[in-house]
């Protein structure tokens, strides 16, 4: 099972850090604790107490956000907290303890968008489902996605891309959207009230298609790559990826060929697929990254467009 691993995250209110985690602490609800004495159900919380410039504890999702007193500096100690939170998760260690108050089901709102592709639908929910994209073009590739899986036994249901907050659904033509919307609507939306999970921690390493998060939101190791295909996967991530992802679906680098001056790419969700894929591929981030990079990209591509 992967470790717990911490980033340190500075908010905009100069006296709270977040820690967040590359996996989930809670699922059924925020917790805030201004004392120790609260934190009484939080043995995670009542530890972060014993520093004495700790004022207030929050945990929710996939982080612990901490409100300090003014007798440090955040600099002099994030390192040393982030390092405690990240050693009592990997304890094993419970974040909550649940109690007979804890509610059992979490208010959920979820709502249906369309997307440019006429065979894809966007249901977007209020709460973080996933820390990284996962697509899965069939039931056997979603075997460690409960959720996925659960889609699957709908005959209609031909993909299933989950990103951060949504997920995208493509169809098989025998159904039409207005007829299979509210039934898979209300699936989603109580299958996430329950508190269960999207996917397991096994998804990432088993699936072809995840994609794994990393420190820079970035979709590739850029370790080994050449100074022309990192200047691409910016591009992509700051000006294409957030329309692409407002769309359904995901856009990722492949590679560049220097010679052909050709990049290729991999759309997934809603893009994949999508009879206008062709034209924004080749009139929008083309175009794009041509001017933008004059001289060194001839072409884009789509592998699996």
């Amino acid at each position: 099972m992967e470790s717990f691993k911490i980033k340190i995250q500075p908010t905009n209110r100069p006296a709270i850090v977040k820690f967040e985690a590359n996996k989930f602490l809670t699922r059924k609800q925020n917790y805030e604790f201004k004392n120790v004495d609260e934190a009484k159900n939080s043995p995670l919380a009542k530890q972060l107490f014993y520093l004495p410039f700790t004022k207030t504890v929050y945990i929710s999702g996939n982080f612990v956000a901490v409100e300090r007193y003014d007798i440090v500096e955040w600099p002099d100690v994030q390192n040393e907290v982030a390092e405690q939170i990240e050693n009592y998760l990997n304890s094993g260690e419970p974040v909550i303890i649940e109690d007979e108050n804890t509610p059992s089901k979490v208010p959920v709102t979820v709502y249906a968008e369309s997307t440019p592709n006429p065979a894809a639908l966007k249901f977007v929910c209020n709460k973080k489902l996933v820390l990284s994209t996962y697509e899965f073009k069939n039931i056997e590739e979603a075997k460690n996605s409960p959720l996925a899986s659960g889609l699957f036994h709908f005959p209609f249901v031909k993909e299933v891309f989950i990103d951060e907050n949504y997920i995208s659904i493509l169809k098989y033509d025998i159904a039409e959207w207005d007829d299979i919307v509210v039934e898979l609507r209300e699936y989603i939306r109580k299958y996430i009230e329950e508190g269960k999970e999207i996917v397991l921690d096994a998804a990432a390493a088993s699936s072809p298609n995840a994609q794994t998060a990393t420190t820079n939101n970035k979709s590739v190791d850029t370790e080994n790559l050449d100074d022309t295909s990192k200047e691409i996967i910016d591009i992509l991530e700051e000006y294409v990826k957030p329309a692409v992802a407002s769309d359904g679906g995901n856009i990722l680098f492949q590679s560049y060929d220097e010679n052909s001056k050709t990049v290729s790419v991999i759309l997934q969700g809603a893009c994949s697929g999508c009879p206008s894929s062709t034209f924004t591929l080749k009139n929008g981030i083309e175009n794009m990254l041509k001017s933008m990079l004059e001289g060194k990209v001839n072409e884009v591509v789509a592998i699996n467009g």
